[in-house]
Order: structure tokens, then sequence, then C-alpha cells
């Protein structure tokens, strides 16, 4: 049973960071590209990083660049999001997808003073 859960998320205050993980099972991680989205509220749910399967190559959405780093661990079946410099604008729902199939349930992460 394919299971994607993620952890990490929370309250901080602008500027700050966070570091999301995604724990993946039941498929498998290593060939399979995974990516982080995030969901605002009220407003559609939008891409925001992706890692290839084996280059480790690394795709993200012009609103986060430079700010957010996605990583994998292929021995642990993790993959990561680390956020730095987050934004009001950063705060909704992230989730994590594998294949572009498979999804997590999500981590809320709010971004105020």
């Amino acid at each position: 049973q394919v299971q994607l859960v993620e952890s990490g998320g929370g309250l901080v205050q602008p500027g700050g960071s966070l570091r999301l993980s995604c724990a993946a099972s039941g498929f498998t991680f290593t060939s399979t590209a995974m990516s982080w989205h995030r969901q605002a509220p009220g407003k559609a749910r939008e891409w925001v990083a992706v890692i290839a399967r084996f280059s480790g190559n690394t795709e993200y959405a012009d609103s986060v660049k430079g700010r957010f780093t996605i990583s994998r661990d292929n021995a642990k079946n993790m993959v990561y999001l680390q956020m730095n410099n987050l934004q009001p604008e950063d705060t909704g729902v992230y989730y994590c997808n594998g294949a572009g199939k498979y999804w997590g349930q999500g981590t809320q992460v709010t971004v105020s003073s």
C-alpha cells in the first residue's frame, strides 16, 4: 500500500525557516520523481518543487526559487523541503507527491507575525 506521510509544518514568523519531511513507502522510491505542492486557503493547489528520480536534478516554481530547497535520501525513502525566508504568502497546506499520482495527507504551514 502506497503511503506518503508529511511532517514538519507549523507556525513561523516571516523570515523564518521550516523543514518539511515526507516518508514514502509502498512503491519503488528510488525510481520515482518526487515533488512538493501547496494549497493556500481559497486557492488551487500549485506545484512548488520537483526532484528527479536518479540524477537528483531539481526544479522550482519562480515564487520559491532561491528560498526553498528540495532534497531526497534514497536510503531512507525520504524527501525534504527546506524552506527559508518564509513569507505570509507561503502559508498553506503542503503536500508530498510521488510520480504525479501518489499524494500525502498534507502538513500545514502558517507564516504569520
